[in-house]
């Protein structure tokens, strides 16, 4: 039983660990100066650059762990804490990644910046609106909106599973419409596999789930 409910929290750190790692290391770099050539232009904004990458490593290092059942099960005080560092992390991440857009609007193409707006601001507003369903104590709520803001916060995640082995196999990163495709495809799937785990836990007609 042990080991079933761990299952999702382990599975969803090794699908982020490469973006939690890259996020840690930019987080070093930042106050150090070191930014490789490809990032160098992220030295002008520092501030919003370090909360994205440390909003990036929290938040991504808490959600697997906030959805698994040991902790909320077991530790529901740490679950709770937890969650309000989560939350924070989310809204740091939401925000720092609007202040990029904002600071270096050209940096992607109009399908890549417009599709980092919709994402950004639907992780802030998926975090304000899982707040807002726990104060009601309408968890079943609070949970299926913080299942989207954790999909919305890691699609970057599954951006980097489709760019890094095209970068590390070509030695360039991948470009035009097809990139662009590939970018917001990427992140959307992530959403889409969230809706999916919602309805698969919403409980059956005429099952009955005491309160």
């Amino acid at each position: 039983m042990f080991k079933r409910h761990i299952t999702v929290p382990v599975v969803l750190l090794f699908f982020s660990l490469v973006t939690i790692l890259i996020a840690v290391v930019q987080a070093v770099q930042i106050p150090l100066g070191a930014l490789p050539a490809d990032s160098a232009r992220l030295a002008t904004a520092p501030v919003s650059h370090f909360a994205h990458a440390i909003g990036g490593a929290v938040f991504g290092l808490l959600g697997p762990l906030q959805f698994g059942r040991v902790l909320a099960g077991r530790f529901g005080r740490a679950h709770r804490i937890m969650g309000r560092i989560f939350v924070i992390a989310g809204a740091g991440l939401a925000l720092s990644s609007l202040s990029l857009l904002w600071q270096f609007p050209t940096s992607g193409s109009p399908l890549v910046s417009g599709g980092r707006l919709v994402f950004g601001l639907g992780l802030a507003a998926a975090l304000v609106v899982a707040m807002q369903a726990v104060r009601r104590r309408d968890f079943t709520a609070h949970r299926n909106w913080m299942i989207r803001a954790y999909a919305l916060g890691i699609g970057a995640t599954a951006v980097s599973m489709v760019f890094i082995p095209i970068y590390a196999i070509t030695g360039t990163p991948p470009t035009g419409l097809l990139a662009d495709v590939a970018f917001i495809g990427s992140w959307a799937i992530c959403v889409l596999l969230a809706e999916i785990i919602i309805r698969r836990l919403q409980p059956t007609k005429g099952h009955f789930t005491p309160a």
